[in-house]
């Protein structure tokens, strides 16, 4: 009996709060997730990109060997993903630095992936490196009616920056309407500082892109995803998108970010130069948000959470406690990327 009581514990313990509330109410949950995949590139010179410069093509052999390794490793991660709770790997994934559409057709087809039946949505960016942002989503789970890409149109000393695009998805996750934002903002190349200004035009952009939304509908669903290269206390986040990280300060056209809080008590994403900082994250409108009256008759956010699953931390070395990266001094280190993914839980009763 006493044996039976623990195992009864176990369950409830492991299973989300609002499923241990009530035997007589069944959720749907659906993973929407981020991931940076550090410099998917193939082994292809491309001569209409800077391609050259990438960690792949600086390879000395063994490049097509390489490539297959990270293509299985992404997918192993990509599969894993949100799926103790929801059972299967992300419904949506915004992934960035990638190369071409290529490379994502390759990662959705391999072993771990290709019985999930993703779809595709990518547009060639402008950036010099020749890297792109893009969406993953399940078709089963996610019908897309609409998708667009904006720059920013960001100068620096009268010289135009050329970064990646900002994505717009429209669609029905099952049958409810949300917009996916995904971003890969300029870099701190130069200094923090010197470079605060560009990623404030680019939070301005979606500023625009979520105003341009708000003009079709009313109360839209929208998540903002991406490799932010900014924290979530930045100007970018608190005076430009006007962020709140705690939910009972947030108004009707207001924008939650969960991973702020996740920051102040040390949580990152990545590791760069002894430093710690959390530049992937996902940030919902106020029509996502649970305001604590347990309301899931639409989708709502139930958890956020980074996927840093021991294997995808470097355990010993110079990096140990960082990311396990892919490439480090020219050279393929065999880990996955040196970002560590970032994901929701979005439920709703069925």
């Amino acid at each position: 009996m006493k044996k039976m009581t623990l195992i009864l514990l176990w369950i409830l313990i492991s299973m989300p709060e609002c499923f241990s509330q009530s035997n007589s109410t069944s959720y749907k949950i659906r993973t929407v997730a981020f991931y940076n995949l550090e410099n998917l590139f193939d082994t292809i010179n491309d001569i209409t990109k800077n391609d050259e410069a990438s960690p792949m093509m600086e390879l000395k052999g063994n490049r097509s060997q390489v490539y297959w390794d990270k293509i299985d490793k992404l997918a192993t991660v990509i599969s894993l993903i949100g799926k103790d709770k929801s059972n299967t790997s992300p419904a949506i994934i915004g992934v960035s630095e990638v190369e071409n559409r290529a490379v994502l057709e390759d990662l959705i087809h391999s072993d771990k992936l290709k019985s999930k039946g993703y779809g595709i949505i990518h547009y060639d960016s402008p950036d010099k490196r020749g890297i792109d942002v893009a969406l993953l989503y399940q078709l089963r789970y996610f019908t897309p009616i609409h998708h667009e890409v904006f720059n920013p149109r960001i100068y620096n000393n009268g010289y135009k920056v050329y970064t990646r695009d900002q994505l717009l998805v429209s669609g029905y996750l099952d049958d409810e309407l949300i917009h996916v934002i995904v971003n890969h903002w300029p870099s701190r190349r130069g200094g923090e500082e010197e470079s605060r200004p560009l990623r404030e035009k680019a939070a301005y952009q979606n500023m625009k892109i979520i105003e341009q939304i708000r003009q079709k509908e009313e109360s839209p669903k929208i998540l903002l995803m991406g490799d932010f290269n900014d924290d979530p206390i930045n100007s970018s986040f608190k005076k430009v998108l006007k962020t709140k990280s705690k939910k009972k300060n947030v108004a009707k056209e207001d924008l939650y970010n969960p991973y702020e809080r996740m920051f102040k008590k040390g949580f990152n994403t990545l590791g760069y130069r002894d430093n710690i900082n959390l530049f992937d994250q996902i940030v919902i409108t106020s029509t996502l948000l649970n305001t604590g009256k347990k309301d899931y008759s639409t989708y709502k956010m139930f958890k956020a959470a980074i996927f840093n699953k021991s294997f995808l931390i470097t355990n010993k070395g110079r990096y140990k406690g960082y990311p396990f990266r892919s490439f480090s001094y020219g050279a393929y280190s065999g880990g996955y990327s040196d970002h560590y993914p970032v994901y929701i839980y979005l439920i709703r009763e069925k």
